[in-house]
């Protein structure tokens, strides 16, 4: 049995099935992507990953290792998800009574003495049939779900899943496994052949079904005689019981393997169930967050690598919207099709990094088949995504700001690869600027070479205007509005980099606006 609501042909996060199995062992986390601290530090998705979470340890794993493995997945993919996440929102009582089915099969599978005598056939067969008892009890659950749908699920994934619930999991076939379970439970001993090898030991030990007709209680209680051979051990002859233990696990070695086995292949399939369900419920806490706060959402437009798609119309910032005291998040709009270079100036406070964020959101949001925050989105599927922001100071630096920026650039220009997307933010701003502006310019036209997508916020005018008058057919300038009043909208629009970023505007608001200073002289 497979899930594969993540993927049609494997299934997803097999990595996290001992977390699944296993709770009271801390998970390591592994390192998904080399720039994994940078992106989540630079695009703050903690805060995402906690609103899926909705506080549940398990969810907010499961959203981390899905969003963040999202830059490995292909169109098909990506289309594949967004059809299981469409019937998800439809029927989410139903996802999450499956969710609720997975989370008590593998909690029940963990009831048992766990391998405590795992070194004797009887333990390891005991063990097994207890799991199995709770896990057939979820898998008829399972079934009787999957009965009740009725054409309400129209994605692949879906479809498949419980095309195969009802093929494979029969009335019939059930009452066959419980019924297979009692017997193996010995309650009227162990029937089973051996053959004498060399030095009169025992071998080719064989479990046997007994073919004879179990009698009835009233011919066992008057049924003295008895046409078998039979011998009976002195109540005080340990040795004896002891022989005769080993004797019957011979017997039942192989059919307890057999069952174990079995176990572990059911409580594998709840196990994977929990997880990939675990993200569409992650997804279903976060669209019913942007409804409380009127964020819109929608379906973006996957398109193939390299076709150089970026176009957007009401793109909100989703981790600010989820953290905003305020209904009222400013979306912007972006059409840059056929471009692969963009270039935002303008005022300080103007909201630049702001969209440069909610672009990166988008990406990775997109990429692992989710909704974005925005009226409509369309991007073609990079192959990384990767972040430039400047740092604040660092007492532990071994050396200059300005050498640590270059440091990273280094790192990150060894790890990009064509039609990957790069976000910088503010870079190159610690030394002058004709220096930052020449080096920044440099980088960006080796770049564009390679074919990688850029986003650049920049304060550099030299640096900005260049690509300007340069009259670039593949880049678009846009520019942060500033009234005249000095008001922010927090909107981007079209326009030529202007040498000033209106820094005297904090000044006036922090010391003319609102703050009385005291004027000290000697």
């Amino acid at each position: 049995m497979k899930v594969h609501l993540m993927y049609r042909d494997h299934d997803f996060g097999r990595e996290l099935e001992p977390l699944v199995m296993h709770p009271w062992v801390k998970e390591s986390r592994p390192e998904l992507l080399a720039n994994e601290e940078a992106l989540t530090q630079d695009l703050e998705l903690d805060t995402l990953f906690r609103a899926m979470a909705g506080g549940d340890d398990f969810l907010l794993v499961v959203a981390r290792q899905a969003i963040l493995s999202g830059l490995k997945t292909d169109l098909e993919t990506i289309l594949y998800r967004q059809a299981v996440l469409k019937d998800c929102l439809r029927n989410e009582f139903v996802v999450r009574e499956l969710y609720n089915i997975a989370v008590d099969a593998t909690t029940s599978e963990r009831g048992g003495w766990f391998g405590i005598c795992s070194h004797h056939p009887r333990g390891i067969l005991w063990d097994a049939i207890r799991s199995l008892e709770g896990l057939i009890g979820g898998l008829a659950q399972l079934k009787h779900a999957a009965d009740k749908q009725n054409g309400k699920f129209d994605s692949e994934g879906f479809t498949v899943f419980f095309s195969m619930l009802k093929d494979e999991l029969a009335d019939d076939y059930l009452a066959t496994i419980k019924a297979l379970l009692q017997e193996l439970e010995f309650n009227d001993g162990v029937l089973m052949s051996a053959e004498l090898g060399g030095g009169n030991q025992g071998i080719r030990y064989v479990l046997r079904k007994s073919l004879r007709p179990k009698p009835s209680w009233i011919r066992r209680l008057f049924s003295w005689n008895s046409s078998d051979y039979t011998f009976h051990l002195d109540p005080r002859d340990e040795g004896g019981f002891r022989v005769l233990s080993e004797l019957q696990e011979q017997g039942i070695n192989r059919v307890a393997n057999a069952a174990a086995q079995s176990a572990d292949h059911v409580a594998s399939f709840f196990a994977t169930l929990r997880i990939e369900l675990a993200f569409y419920l992650g997804c279903m806490n976060l669209h019913r967050l942007f409804g409380l706060k009127s964020v819109p959402v929608c379906f973006p437009v996957p398109a193939p690598s390299g076709a150089c798609k970026q176009t957007c119309v009401g793109l909100r910032d989703a981790c600010l919207a989820l953290v905003s005291a305020e209904h009222s998040v400013v979306g912007n709009d972006l059409a840059a099709d056929g471009r692969n270079l963009v270039i935002i100036t303008g005022a300080n406070q103007g909201g630049k990094s702001t969209f440069l964020r909610s672009q990166g959101l988008a990406q990775l949001m997109m990429q692992c088949g989710m909704f974005v925050a925005a009226e409509s989105f369309t991007g073609d599927v990079c192959r990384g995504l990767f972040t430039h922001y400047k740092r604040e100071e660092d007492a532990t630096m071994a050396s200059g700001k300005f050498d640590e920026e270059l440091a990273r650039m280094s790192s990150i220009a060894d790890s990009l690869k064509p039609d990957s997307l790069l976000l910088f933010n503010e870079s190159f701003a610690a030394t002058n600027e004709r220096e930052g502006s020449e080096i920044a310019r440099q980088i960006v036209r080796a770049l564009l070479e390679k074919r990688v997508k850029i986003f650049f916020v920049t304060h550099l005018y030299e640096f900005a205007h260049a690509f300007w008058e340069d009259k670039l057919n593949n880049a678009v300038f846009l520019r942060a509005e500033r009234l005249a009043d000095g008001q922010r909208t927090f909107k981007l629009f079209p326009g030529e980099p202007l040498e000033t970023s209106f820094g005297a505007d904090l000044y006036q608001d922090i010391f003319e606006r609102g703050h009385k200073c005291e004027v000290l002289t000697q």
